[in-house]
């Protein structure tokens, strides 16, 4: 099971939970591109920890292929373009 399927059903258990709250921002910073206190990885019990860690991979990862897809995309409308153009 991936990461984020991992994270979507530990938050939807227990949404209360602190470790599902930072887990919740974490996405979102994420999301948003928006800055995320590292430190609160800290508050995090070692299961959680690593499904935070996880998250990071799998958007890194998720991330590279977007910009591949995106790479590709810009590259096909280039190579339709009239020659000379």
């Amino acid at each position: 099971m991936n990461a984020i399927k991992t994270a979507r059903r530990f938050i939807e258990t227990d949404p209360a939970n602190e470790s599902a709250q930072i887990l919740a921002r974490l996405v979102l910073a994420l999301e948003s591109e928006r800055s995320f206190e590292l430190v609160k990885l800290y508050d995090l019990d070692y299961k959680s920890f690593d499904i935070a860690m996880d998250i990071l991979k799998e958007w890194r990862l998720d991330r590279y292929y977007a910009g591949k897809s995106k790479l590709y995309d810009l590259s096909l409308q280039v190579s339709e373009l009239p020659e000379g153009a």
